[in-house]
This record gives C-alpha cells, sequence and structure tokens, in this order.
C-alpha cells in the first residue's frame, strides 16, 4: 500500500508542474510562494502525526475512500480544464461562445491543484521522522527553501522539455487519468468483491467462445455486406 501512495504522490507532483507550466512567470512564482509558505509554517501539525497513525490511516477503507473522492474531484478538474483547453484550441484561441463556458475556463486555469500541498507535507513529516533532534522550524524551513527552487525550476525544465503546448497538455491528461486508476487501487486496499472461483465451467466457456466466434463472424459478414454495397453505389452510372 505505501507503494501505491507513493506513486500517487509523486504523480500529483509531476501533474503540479505540468499545469504550472502553462502559467506566465508572475503565476509560476505565486504559486511557488504559496507552496514554500505553507511547508514553512505547517510543522506545528506536521509534529502531531506518528508513524502508528499514518500506518492505521493507510489501512482504514473508509478513510481511503474519502480521500479516492477528494483525488477525483481533483483528477475530475484537471481533465475538464484540459478538454476546455482543447476546445479553445480548436477554435483558433477566440473567446468561447458561452460566457459561463469562458468564466469556467479560467477559473480552472488559475487552480494548480491540491494535491501537491499534501505531498509536501507529507514529506515534511517523513523528514521530521529521519532527523530526529533537529529543530522542526529548521527542517521546515530548508524543505520550503528546496520547494522554492524546485517549483519554478521544474516548471522552466518542462517547458523546455516540452515547448508544444499540445504535447504538455496531453501528459497532464495522462496523468490524471493514471492518478484516477491509482485511486481507485488505494481504494480497494488488497479487497475484492466477489470471491474467486477454482473450478472451470466447461459449458458456460464453451458458451462464451461460441459467443466470441459467433459476435467475430457477424463482423466479418456486416463488413463484407457493406464493402459490397459500396461498390455496387460506385459503379452504378451517374
Amino acid at each position: 500500500m505505501e507503494s501505491v501512495v507513493v506513486s500517487l504522490m509523486l504523480l500529483a507532483l509531476f501533474g503540479m508542474v505540468l499545469k504550472i507550466s502553462f502559467y506566465p512567470p508572475w503565476a509560476v512564482l505565486l504559486v511557488t510562494a504559496v507552496v514554500a509558505l505553507f511547508t514553512a509554517f505547517s510543522w506545528p501539525w506536521a509534529i502531531t502525526q506518528s508513524k502508528t497513525q499514518i500506518a492505521d490511516w493507510l489501512s482504514n477503507p473508509a478513510l481511503m475512500a474519502d480521500t479516492a473522492v477528494l483525488l477525483t474531484m481533483e483528477v475530475a478538474l484537471q481533465m475538464a480544464f484540459c478538454f476546455l483547453h482543447v476546445n479553445q484550441a480548436a477554435i483558433g484561441g477566440e473567446q468561447f461562445r458561452h460566457p459561463l463556458r469562458k468564466v469556467l475556463y479560467r477559473l480552472l486555469r488559475c487552480f494548480p491543484g491540491m494535491l501537491h500541498l499534501l505531498v509536501f507535507f507529507s514529506l515534511l513529516v517523513f523528514l521530521i521522522f529521519h532527523f530526529p533532534g533537529v529543530s522542526f522550524p529548521l527542517v521546515a524551513a530548508c524543505l520550503a527553501a528546496f520547494a522554492a527552487l524546485f517549483v519554478p525550476l521544474a516548471a522552466w525544465g518542462m517547458r523546455r522539455l516540452l515547448p508544444a503546448e499540445e504535447s504538455r497538455l496531453e501528459m497532464l491528461f495522462l496523468t490524471n487519468a493514471l492518478l484516477a486508476a491509482l485511486g481507485v487501487v488505494a481504494t480497494v486496499n488488497g479487497r475484492t468483491a466477489v470471491a474467486g472461483v477454482t473450478e472451470i465451467s466447461v459449458p458456460a466457456l464453451l458458451l462464451l467462445l461460441l459467443l466470441l466466434v459467433s459476435g467475430g463472424l457477424a463482423g466479418l459478414l456486416l463488413r463484407r455486406l457493406r464493402f459490397c454495397l459500396k461498390e455496387k453505389r460506385n459503379n452504378q452510372p451517374h
């Protein structure tokens, strides 16, 4: 389960970098300032966490289900931004015909996400656990300084690596799709909805094979019929 959570955190951070790569420099600096300040001043809540409590959270199906709902909501917002951005590009950068769609696009464009804040908070808790005896504000300040350097440099590197907006938009969409899939995996957490079977039903298997073969033959016949009708129309005199 820990590996799934780590994968979710990395994907969330990567998605944030992709999203702010669409921003102008001043907006990237604003997001960087928010992340750095949040990291620097969140240590009073980070020191109240414990490894046992975190392990209990990860093994709690109800809590993981609630987390998956929040994850799905953010994924839906980011995917909506991708669709609206493609719609705007399809009309040549003109204004949207519907004013509500225009307002929604601007709001979604300004929303960098919230999951990356949880990622930096989790990283702060991890550092506090692994550096005992070090001042908590000092650990938070060092991580905040790292975030202040990482976020703008990562956004700049993403723009240099993928200069085309279409490529970054496609990558953002795929990243959020993978986030949604991993969110489902985290919700399941080793549980299955139905019990497995060890015996194979031969009649059911034969019926499945019969359905597959008959469906394939029907598709081939339908394709051949459509081809013959098309050839017949093309050969008719005009």
